[in-house]
């Protein structure tokens, strides 16, 4: 996510990372360097010019830390600012409201209104454990009832029986009253969207404000539009009184314009993101974790609340406790690793979040790392019980047998078995010293992969 940004930033911030002093001659060039990289990533450049006016007024005007250099100073003088023009504070979902709390989505074809539909509800039902109730009153696009029907089924939330011959009105107050009759806490309500803004569109969705009466009304946007996506968000916000973004496909913007030009433009502050197209909650939005992602530290507090959300604490205890105690790390205790990575949204979800790792993720945003976890979970399961508790046997007869169990390649099963060594070294270092040097160690893993050129026909996938 915003990994061209993150890489210019990055390096021009360097830069200045060792200089002795803050003055103007010599964060000229920097601020030069910061403007053109904000330029290239499609950020506003009413934005850009106040953003870099406010880091020359706070840089100039600074005293520096005694625990800081000049340059870390600067740096953060850059994070505190990339927070401010992403909203400042999170800016949580308003629920304060008589049940059915009503939410209305707006936005343009092919922003992702649907899916985010059936993601922010999986999030209330999940997150806040509110019974919720989704409609489509898109009569233009029947296939979006049908497409909300599927994914309500998918996570599990009731969705109201549209009908595309009614009025969006009609159905829109069918629904409305059916929340209210069977005890709904929120009622989700995903609107038509058209290629482009038009009277017809806003007359329609201003009609449907005035009868839903909504407590939040979402301007859904697909990230990747760049800084159209702040001057679509104004165009609606002026027929609508919008309490907010959702940002969707944030996952595949690797400029970050929109991020960083939404709430500047607009007004509206980002209450939540949207990654990938698989149907996961979305994730509120936190300026303060993406300014840290921006700039290559890391999101380490998402990461912790990934692994509270989705690991098995008892397991993972476990097998801390197992490797503690100095017993080794097996091929089933891989494999139940690799379970927990995907719950996790793979290899990127959780290099994406480290501190230093910029470099790494963008490579890593790819389908083959989907096909590799199945390849490896594969290779696993076609292993003896005894096996994968004693790796050192697997030897020539065994590979070639595993292999043609799991229907690869004899290669990919040596791949798998030296990916396998390096986490036993990483597992080693976590049970002697903790998190910190199992960062360390990952990063070497990282770069060692690379070295072995990954599984058959992914190239250098690991390669910094």
């Amino acid at each position: 996510m915003f990994d061209n940004l993150t890489e210019r930033l990055t390096k021009t911030l360097k830069n200045i990372s060792g200089k002795g002093r803050i003055t103007e001659d010599n964060i000229k060039d920097t601020l030069r360097e910061v403007r053109t990289a904000l330029l290239e990533a499609d950020v506003a450049l009413s934005v850009v010019k106040s953003f870099t006016a406010r880091v020359k007024e706070k840089a100039l005007g600074t005293d520096v830390s005694n625990s800081l250099t000049p340059g870390q100073e600067f740096i953060k003088i850059v994070h505190s600012e990339l927070v401010e023009t992403m909203g400042g504070d999170v800016c949580e979902i308003n629920l304060a409201h008589q049940p059915p709390a009503v939410i209305l989505l707006a936005g343009l074809q092919g922003a992702g209104k649907t899916t985010s539909a059936a993601k922010l509800a999986l999030y209330l039902k999940e997150r806040q454990k509110k019974k919720t109730l989704m409609v489509s009153v898109d009569t233009y696009r029947p296939a979006a009832m049908d497409q909300l029907k599927t994914l309500s089924e998918e996570v599990k939330v009731d969705c109201y029986p549209s009908d595309p011959q009614n009025k969006p009105e009609d159905i829109a107050k069918e629904a409305l009253n059916y929340a209210k009759i069977h005890a709904y806490d929120v009622l989700i309500v995903d609107t038509a969207g058209r290629l482009a803004v038009d009277e017809e569109m806003m007359a329609e969705v201003k009609r449907l404000h005035g009868i839903t009466d909504p407590i939040e009304t979402f301007f859904v946007v697909d990230a990747m539009t760049g800084q159209d996506a702040a001057n679509t968000a104004r165009a609606f916000g002026d027929a609508l009184p919008l309490t907010g973004v959702i940002l969707t496909k944030a996952d595949g913007d690797a400029r970050g314009g929109a991020a960083l030009s939404v709430k500047e433009i607009t007004g509206k502050p980002i209450k939540f993101i949207g990654l990938g197209e698989k149907i996961v909650p979305l994730e509120p939005f936190h300026p303060d974790r993406i300014a840290g992602r921006i700039l290559d530290m890391g999101d380490m507090l998402s990461l912790i609340e990934d692994l509270q959300r989705n690991t098995d604490l008892e397991k993972t205890k476990a097998m801390v406790k197992k490797i503690k105690k100095g017993q080794n790390f097996t091929f089933d205790d891989f494999r139940e690793h690799l379970i927990q990575m995907k719950k996790m949204g793979g290899m990127t979800g959780l290099i994406d979040k480290l501190p230093g790792m910029g470099n790494i993720s963008e490579q890593l945003k790819s389908k083959e790392s989907e096909k590799m976890f199945a390849h490896m979970e594969a290779i696993i399961n076609s292993m003896t019980p005894k096996e994968r508790n004693r790796p050192e046997i697997i030897k020539g007869s065994r590979k070639k047998r595993i292999a043609m169990g799991a229907g690869v390649q004899v290669q990919e099963v040596n791949q798998l078995i030296k990916h396998f060594e390096l986490m036993q070294k990483m597992m080693r270092k976590l049970g002697k010293g903790g998190i910190r040097k199992a960062i360390g160690s990952m990063r070497g893993m990282m770069g060692a992969m690379g070295g072995m050129g990954g599984f058959p026909g992914m190239g250098n996938f690991f390669r910094r």
